[in-house]
């Protein structure tokens, strides 16, 4: 299996180093990029094609839920 290409998406600087943290251990799971709201997340999921997103549900602004909504499934 090849390398998994993983987006972080919270508006605490704090938790997106937590997952950074916890993903560390797995060589397979690269972290592409990082986002501090959703609009950045919408503009990293449409540059950068992840294969997984950690995205957090409660943020200021655009929520992980209106993401959802905006990019799908």
């Amino acid at each position: 299996m090849g390398e998994i290409r993983a987006l972080i998406v919270d508006d605490e600087p704090l938790a997106r180093r937590g997952i950074r943290q916890l993903l560390a251990p797995y060589p397979d799971i690269v972290v592409a990029a990082e986002c501090r709201d959703g609009r950045e997340a919408l503009q990293a999921l449409a540059a950068l094609d992840p294969d997984l997103v950690f995205l957090d549900v409660q943020m200021p602004g655009l929520d992980g839920f209106a993401v959802v909504r905006t990019w799908g499934p």
